[in-house]
Parts: structure tokens; C-alpha cells; sequence
């Protein structure tokens, strides 16, 4: 092993706070670089030239983007580069972020004893050596519980589901509205430690190397 894969600095392309809690719970050193990524871009154009993409496709496709974006960026040089994406799919449609309270109380009255499957798209990117970069999607299902109409009013009103995939996050307010998973719990945050585990091994990386 190189001592440039033995001092190996993590670097995490995204601004949630979810993310970032969870390195830290899992002991890894991190610095983060929030990428400039225009999603609705990226996805128009491949989809332009390859059709529809399904909703596991698209998260890997926007987390790569975002890997990519700061992988290219001054501050980037002797790191590797995570980017994460995550994507929401309910009865075979794919939701982002809904940003306003008006799709956020849609998304609500759908989701409200419904099942659901969040797909968090993973892209490991070592800026020492770019062209072994690869990606991965963690994939767990979400069971909802029947949600009134007074809490789902509540809960948009809080402001919490508006910036997050799917409008929800399990590890908040809408745990409450979360009657079982089938998977992963990191994976509905939105970083699988054992996914980044995986694509780091893939990189000649242990992951003990990244802890502090």
C-alpha cells in the first residue's frame, strides 16, 4: 500500500447534516465541499440521450455527478472524493426534494400508508488515480403508518421535509411516521457506511485507515 492510500483524506461532496453525522458516528475523519451540481441538468441530458432513467439509475447518476464536480475542484487534490445522492420511489416514480409545503403535503397524502423504497447512489472518486473511481446504490424499503391530515400539516409546517428526498427524513421528526424498514437505516439517511467500506476496499483503502 502506498502511504498515500495509508493517509488517505476523506472527502464528502454534500452539505447534510444527516451525512455528515453518520461519518462521525462510524469515527471517520472528513472534511466536506458542497458541489454545484444543476440535478434537473444532469438528468435532462442523459436522459436525452439514453431514455428514462429508473429511480436506482438516477441517484447513482447524481451522486457520481456531484463526486465528479468536486473531485475536479482545487481543494480536492490528495483526497478521495465521496459523492451521495438519494432518490425516492413510490409506486414505481421517482421523487427528489419536493422544496415547497404545497408538493410536500402531496407527497404526504400518497405516502400515507404507503411502501416506498429509498435508493441512496454512492460514487467513490480517488483523486490520485480517477480512473478507478466506481459507485454503488444502497437500496431499503419504507413501510409508512396512516397519517392524519392534522400531522401531516404539522410536520410540512415544521420545514423538515422540504429539502430532503422523498419528504421525509427517518432520523427526525418523521420517525414517528415510520412503521418498519426493510434494509439499511444509514441507507434512508442517505450514506451506507458499508457501501463506502466496499467502494474504499475497491480503491486499496481500508477504512481503518480513515478513522480519527
Amino acid at each position: 500500500m502506498t502511504a498515500a492510500k495509508e493517509t488517505a483524506r476523506l472527502l464528502l461532496a454534500s452539505a447534510s447534516s444527516g451525512r455528515q453525522k453518520l461519518l462521525t458516528d462510524a469515527g471517520l475523519a472528513f472534511s466536506t465541499q458542497v458541489s454545484k451540481v444543476d440535478e434537473d441538468a444532469v438528468l435532462a441530458a442523459v436522459e436525452a440521450a439514453d431514455g428514462p432513467q429508473s429511480p436506482s439509475a438516477t441517484a447513482l447518476l447524481l451522486a457520481k455527478a456531484k463526486a465528479e464536480n468536486v473531485a475536479a475542484g482545487p481543494h480536492a487534490a490528495g483526497t478521495v472524493v465521496l459523492g451521495c445522492d438519494s432518490v425516492f420511489e413510490l409506486d414505481g416514480v421517482a421523487y427528489g426534494k419536493p422544496y415547497t409545503t404545497e408538493v410536500a403535503r402531496e407527497r404526504w397524502a400518497q405516502m400515507s400508508g404507503s411502501t416506498g423504497i429509498l435508493h441512496s447512489g454512492h460514487w467513490l472518486i480517488d483523486t490520485a488515480d480517477p480512473h478507478s473511481a466506481s459507485g454503488r446504490v444502497s437500496s431499503t424499503t419504507v413501510h409508512f403508518a396512516k397519517v392524519s391530515d392534522e400531522e401531516i400539516e404539522a410536520y410540512v409546517a415544521s420545514g423538515e421535509p422540504l429539502p430532503c428526498a422523498g419528504a421525509f427524513t427517518i432520523d427526525g421528526l418523521a420517525s414517528a411516521f415510520i412503521e418498519s424498514i426493510e434494509g439499511n437505516f444509514q441507507s434512508v439517511v442517505g450514506l451506507d457506511i458499508f457501501v463506502l467500506r466496499e467502494l474504499l476496499a475497491e480503491a486499496g483503502i481500508p477504512i481503518v485507515n480513515l478513522w480519527k
